[in-house]
């Protein structure tokens, strides 16, 4: 039997964010106050913190919003509700709370319905998401929501893709910001279900290289604040989370204990089998899971440790900004003894 030709590179090697170290390097740094982390994911719209929740319905919503533009960051409501529901939960953050909002949007049924009332709502950031957006259909939307919003002053963050290839395109295609990284997240089961993926940071190692100005923004992977410092490093704009700031108040849904008094709140993949049946009543191949995750508190402590811990990251480099850190980063690849000493292994 001939087999088909098809594509095999063996010899390339990918790294991911516990493949590599920052060196540190001489600082005149005081005080790690003296570090800015101001970013301009939108030219008009400031932010002094550069991190982004999830559009995810166990993760941002009304509450979380305010509480990510309270921080600086940018908080950007779920699209597995109803148009209306959305609106609201809009409207709610925005009244004497957050400076701006972002809102999720599909590729498919009334998504330019609904890009059009969150924009007449307020929000400021329109997020295309989808979990493969190297899609025709994410073309057709870019394409689509760009012709609905027409000169209104409005971001589009369109992904999720992996590849410098996919940047590209939705970049040509319209994007301002675009979501990089598939199938890195704690609760994304893709890799394991269709055997495609990269490592996070190699992605945005090869996005990076783009002769586009859309934003990056590192999304999935991210288990600690040097994770972030690296994904600044290795050139995003700003970060995603969901996973570090699972738990807090400020997430959706009821907080419960066990049968020892510990508290927990439910945190899942939007593919997970437990999502697809509640926001659309059926589950096709789940590609994520459905967890409970300790109870942390507040979302203000957790981004205040986020900020400090960027900051701090900054410091190492004697950058205090993050334009001038990415020149004056230097990386350093470990092996997995050093990724095991990097580790506070007095606990293992």
């Amino acid at each position: 039997m001939v087999l088909p030709t098809m594509e095999v590179n063996l010899t390339r090697e990918t790294i991911c964010f516990d493949d590599v170290l920052l060196e540190p390097q001489y600082s005149d740094i005081d005080s790690r106050t003296e570090v800015s982390l101001d970013s301009y994911l939108v030219r008009s719209l400031p932010n002094s913190l550069p991190v982004s929740s999830s559009p995810m319905d166990t993760v941002t919503e009304t509450d979380m919003a305010r509480a990510m533009s309270a921080a600086g960051g940018l908080g950007i409501i779920h699209r597995y509700n109803s148009i209306q529901e959305q609106v609201t939960m809009i409207e709610e953050a925005l009244k004497g709370g957050a400076r701006h909002v972002g809102a999720a949007v599909g590729v498919t049924g009334a998504f330019q319905t609904r890009a059009r009332e969150v924009i007449s709502a307020g929000a400021k950031i329109i997020c295309i998401d989808i979990a493969h957006g190297h899609h025709s259909l994410m073309e057709m939307a870019i394409k689509g929501v760009r012709k609905e919003i027409g000169s209104a002053p409005v971001h589009l963050m369109a992904g999720n893709v992996a590849t410098r290839e996919a940047f590209d395109d939705l970049a040509k295609w319209g994007a301002d910001s675009i979501r990089v990284g598939i199938g890195g997240g704690s609760i994304c089961s893709t890799r394991l279900v269709t055997g495609h993926g990269v490592p996070t940071f190699q992605s945005i190692l090869d996005c990076s290289d783009t002769e586009y100005d859309a934003k990056i923004i590192a999304d999935g992977g991210i288990k600690t604040t040097g994770d972030m410092v690296k994904a600044f490093a290795a050139g995003a704009d700003f970060v995603m989370i969901g996973s570090m700031l699972a738990g807090v108040n400020e997430t959706p849904g009821d907080i419960f204990k066990d049968a020892d008094g510990k508290r927990y709140k439910v945190y899942r993949g939007m593919a997970s089998r437990a999502a697809q049946e509640r926001w659309r009543g059926t589950a096709t191949t789940p590609e994520g899971v459905s967890t409970t995750v300790p109870y942390k508190g507040t979302a203000a402590d957790i981004l205040s440790n986020i900020k400090g811990g960027i900051c701090s990251g900054l410091s190492y480099s004697g950058a205090r900004n993050i334009e001038k850190f990415r020149f004056t980063a230097k990386f350093l690849k470990q092996t997995v003894a050093g990724s095991r000493e990097s580790n506070t292994h007095i606990l293992s």
